[in-house]
């Protein structure tokens, strides 16, 4: 019998809850601390995706979809760089703004590439 493709995973959704309080701290607390911010918060928003998706999701061609996760980060980014918060309506310092983003960066994909490369190394290291 196949297994069903919508699986919930506990382990995997408490890893999501505390990641995505690390991206809130790395927001409110660290927010002064440059480095912290500006590139931490990237590299660690895409292991956020990687343990969201698989929260739900029961996958185990974990390279995909780490690679559907920096291609959808990439694209993100590049709809930053047409100003697509603002096409959307979003208001400047409203969350979906903040989400969405509004400034297109080269070393924010990098930081992407990063976080992705990472989770790579701890998939294929630990067979999770």
């Amino acid at each position: 019998m196949k297994k069903s493709v919508f699986q919930f995973h506990y382990k995997y959704f408490l890893a999501t809850v505390l990641i995505f309080l690390s991206e809130v701290l790395i927001a409110t607390v660290f927010k002064d601390i440059f480095f912290i911010r500006a590139y931490l918060g990237d590299v660690v928003v895409v292991m956020l995706l990687y343990t969201f998706i698989k929260s739900f999701f029961n996958t185990q061609r974990d390279v995909k979809l780490i690679s559907g996760i920096l291609i959808f980060s990439f694209m993100v980014e590049f709809a930053q760089h047409f100003n697509i918060a603002e096409k959307l309506g979003f208001q400047p310092g409203s969350i979906m703004y903040i989400v969405v983003g509004n400034s297109f960066s080269w070393i924010d994909m990098l930081c992407y590439a990063v976080g992705c490369f990472m989770l790579f190394i701890f998939v294929k290291f630990t067979g999770k």
